[in-house]
């Protein structure tokens, strides 16, 4: 996806895009956790002998960077996407974004899951990267809400917290979400931009 991609690109979700050593390191991450889960059986759901998977990723933990790094590099650009074809408008453009995550959540949801539950097991150095990356997409935010309230279309008084709690809406969806529940992902995401916007003190 692209930039120059047709518009409303970002909401539309094919099947898996990552390589298969990295679907099989989630695979055997969302059912065993990141220590639970080895290289060789990594390898063998991936086709690979153990030193042919080494030749992709060098360890373990390259392995979870990588599909850390993929997830959020699939959010953010979706997101940037999603706000630059809302327009200016701040509700236009919280509503663009605040969809574009939840849509992730629930279409990227094992990723998201690991995203969330294992960065207790990157390393000093790639935790920091992580979650600078995970900081840019929560000042998308910010700064959405912060516009809104300031050209009053938000009347919270707590703009950054009420930023802080939608995201924290649209993470949480990934836990529960099941494809075949009562509601498709588009018609569960626009209930939830709703209440998103009741939490910045917006109307629909």
């Amino acid at each position: 996806m692209s930039g120059d991609a047709e518009r409303g690109s970002w909401r539309i979700y094919e099947g898996s895009v990552l390589p298969a050593p990295l679907a099989a390191a989630l695979a055997a991450f969302v059912e065993q956790g990141y220590h639970g889960a080895s290289v060789r059986e990594i390898a063998a759901r991936a086709g690979l002998s153990v030193p042919g998977l080494y030749h992709h990723f060098p360890s373990k933990q390259a392995l979870l960077v990588g599909l850390m790094k993929a997830a959020m590099a699939d959010l953010l650009q979706r997101s940037r996407i999603a706000e630059a074809e809302a327009g200016t408008s701040p509700s236009a453009r919280f509503d663009a974004v605040v969809t574009s995550l939840l849509l992730f959540h629930m279409y990227r949801r094992d990723q998201a899951f690991i995203g969330s539950t294992e960065i207790r097991s990157l390393e000093a150095d790639n935790r920091s990267d992580y979650i600078g990356q995970r900081d840019e997409q929560q000042r998308m935010l910010d700064t959405i809400v912060h516009d809104g309230v300031e050209s009053g279309d938000f009347d919270t008084e707590h703009p950054k917290d009420a930023s802080r709690a939608v995201t924290t809406l649209c993470v949480g969806i990934a836990g529960w979400y099941r494809p075949d529940g009562p509601l498709s992902a588009p018609e569960l995401a626009a209930v939830y931009s709703t209440i998103a916007r009741r939490i910045v003190g917006g109307s629909r």
